[in-house]
This record gives structure tokens, C-alpha cells and sequence, in this order.
């Protein structure tokens, strides 16, 4: 139940007003801290390769290793609140499968503990 007075004009969806880029740097940051930058990287390349196709705005995600360091680089427009998100979805729902394959439900239900990815994580119709 919302603490929330009904129509003061808040959102009660966490991820309202977050850009894709902010979304994503959640993503990397939690799975890199349960996982490991290494295997972060590795796991949102091949999601990433795979949606590629349905969203070519993911050739712009380019993750790579510098040194001992990961680190990613977006495409500009995820910086816009209104841009980014149906290509993040489409990572997003390639990179579920292989978590469940890999882990089962462990990191899927690390991810959830995250109000601005739930959405992004919830299985959808014709999912994979």
C-alpha cells in the first residue's frame, strides 16, 4: 500500500524518471558485485550480441577490458530519460535465461531487491 496521497502527481514507479543509462549502471553494478566484473561483462556482452538484432541501438554498447578493469561505454541517446529503455528491455531479456541457466533463481532474485530493475526483469509474453 502506497504511503503516497492519491493524485499528488508522484510517480509510484521507482524507475519513473531514470534514464536508461542510469538503469543499466544499476544492472552492471549489482551483478558485477555478486559476480564479478569479469563475468558481468561477459554475460551482458552475449545478452547484448544476441538482442543486437531486435535492437541495433545495442551496437553502441560496447564493454571492454582495460587492464584488471571493466568498464562500459552506452549509447548516447541512454542518457535521455525517454530513450534507451526498449533496447535495455531487449538486453534485458536475453540476459534472463542465461542467469536462470547459470544460477537458477539466485541472481534473478538479487536483481528484484532492486526497485529500478524489477520492471525490466519481469518475464514477459513470448519470452525466451
Amino acid at each position: 500500500m502506497s504511503s503516497d496521497p492519491p493524485g499528488d502527481g508522484r510517480s509510484s514507479d521507482p524507475a519513473a524518471g531514470l534514464s536508461a543509462a542510469a538503469r543499466f549502471t544499476i544492472l552492471w553494478e549489482s551483478l558485477a558485485d555478486v559476480l564479478g566484473t569479469a563475468t558481468a561483462a561477459t554475460l551482458l556482452k552475449r545478452a547484448a550480441r544476441r538482442a543486437a538484432t531486435r535492437s541495433p541501438e545495442l551496437a553502441g554498447l560496447v564493454i571492454q577490458r582495460d587492464g584488471l578493469v571493466y568498464g562500459y561505454t552506452l549509447p548516447p541517446a541512454w542518457n535521455h530519460e525517454s530513450e534507451g529503455t526498449a533496447a535495455l528491455r531487449e538486453l534485458v531479456t536475453e540476459l534472463r535465461p542465461i542467469l536462470i541457466e547459470l544460477t537458477g533463481q539466485v541472481i534473478i532474485r538479487h536483481l528484484d531487491q532492486f526497485l529500478e530493475l524489477r520492471e525490466l526483469l519481469a518475464p514477459r509474453e513470448g519470452d525466451r
